[in-house]
């Protein structure tokens, strides 16, 4: 947990123009100077640069990391860590145990990231690798639509950020060009009749280049020419996907899921528990699955599978 003081001292040094002098901030804070000391050494720790002197305490830089401090309001929900095996495999625990919905855990590296089909992510310093615990008050039936929601989510940040005009592969990848920037992945835990929590993992290749080491991949950086803000993105990243979550169980969802994909009206192949199935994507259904007509003429509903995109 987040300690409630050192981001109010971060907070209050982050608003001012200049130097806050350590009496300002135990009275405006309600505690001692010595406790302000103490947190302002722990933040140094942690890579703030924070100059003290005759004026009081002046933040001059802050560290290039997805800290908690660097998202406002969600302080308490982020569970950072410099690397992890997987993002998943904390959330999954973390859920098991009762976190709450909106729960984030973010790593600046992993040693054994994955996708889907237990495929493993490229995770080297620079990326962004977050999993998100959701507790949507729906039937397992709607949980692929989940999957879209986020991918809509992360196309819809992109594009506003960088104007790239990023486009969405059933069923859960996100593309500029053509080429893979972003990967997602569920996991949910349900019983019958509702799901009890699904975790979202996001893989996304932002400043790390990527073009060398995995096939048909890009790097936000690569795309726009520069160094993107990583902070910048997540935050942007996930009140997105809190503002959309009022969409889930509506069409509007699919409509702009629709308006951004890559897949549809496209032939494509699909590798599906037990079978290969080769046809056109023609639309997705009210649950999120994959319409496919094939060539014999019969409509396929695809919840799951591995899809290519034919010429």
């Amino acid at each position: 947990m987040v300690n409630q003081l050192r981001t109010d001292i971060l907070k209050a040094l982050k608003e001012s123009a200049g130097h806050v002098s350590g009496e300002a901030l135990s009275r405006h804070l309600g505690t001692s100077r010595v406790a302000i000391w103490k947190h302002i050494r722990r933040l140094r720790q942690d890579g703030y640069a924070i100059e003290s002197s005759s004026l009081g305490y002046r933040l001059n830089s802050s560290p290039n990391l997805l800290l908690p401090y660097e998202f406002p309001g969600m302080e308490q929900k982020i569970h950072h860590s410099s690397e992890v095996s997987s993002t998943m495999d904390i959330a999954r625990e973390l859920a098991r145990n009762g976190a709450a919905a909106g729960t984030v855990v973010i790593a600046e590296s992993q040693s054994r990231g994955r996708g889907r089909l237990e495929r493993k992510w490229y995770s080297p310093q620079g990326g962004i690798y977050l999993s998100i615990i959701l507790r949507p008050q729906v039937t397992p039936a709607y949980a692929p639509r989940i999957n879209l929601m986020v991918a809509v989510a992360i196309a819809r940040t992109i594009r506003e950020l960088f104007g790239l005009k990023a486009e969405l592969k059933w069923p859960n990848d996100v593309l500029i060009e053509g080429k893979k920037v972003c990967g997602i992945l569920a996991e949910m835990d349900a019983e019958m009749d509702m799901v009890n929590y699904v975790s979202v993992g996001i893989g996304l290749n932002a400043n790390a280049v990527v073009s060398g080491h995995e096939e048909n991949a890009v790097s936000l950086r690569e795309k726009v020419g520069r160094e993107i803000s990583r902070k910048e993105f997540c935050n942007s990243a996930l009140r997105a996907i809190e503002e959309i979550q009022i969409m889930l169980t509506g069409a509007d969802l699919l409509d702009e899921w629709r308006d951004l994909s890559s897949t549809l009206n496209r032939e494509v192949r699909i590798t599906a528990p037990g079978e290969v199935i080769e046809g056109q994507a023609v639309d997705i259904d009210d649950h999120g699955a994959l319409m496919v007509k094939t060539g014999d003429g019969v409509l396929r509903h695809i919840f799951a599978g591995d899809c290519i995109h034919l010429r």
